[in-house]
């Protein structure tokens, strides 16, 4: 039996207190996502998270489990 021909997917996570708090509009989201969907990923997820280690380090960790690129 074949496999459906399935995308490989991918989460982009936006690191910075400056997009969170509004100072700062994040433009690349939109660049990033038509990008890859260009090359043949489907970006399924998009995180906004603060500039805090153990944030960043859990959220990889915690998405890196359903993404093939993050």
């Amino acid at each position: 039996m074949k496999k459906a021909n399935k995308k490989a997917n991918a989460a982009i996570i936006v690191i910075g207190n400056e997009i969170l708090s509004g100072r700062t509009q994040d433009v690349n989201v939109v660049l990033l996502s038509k990008w890859l969907n260009e090359l043949g990923v489907k970006v399924e997820e998009v995180r906004v998270i603060p500039d805090l280690e153990d944030s960043i380090v859990s959220t990889i960790n915690e998405v890196r489990k359903n993404f093939k690129y993050i």
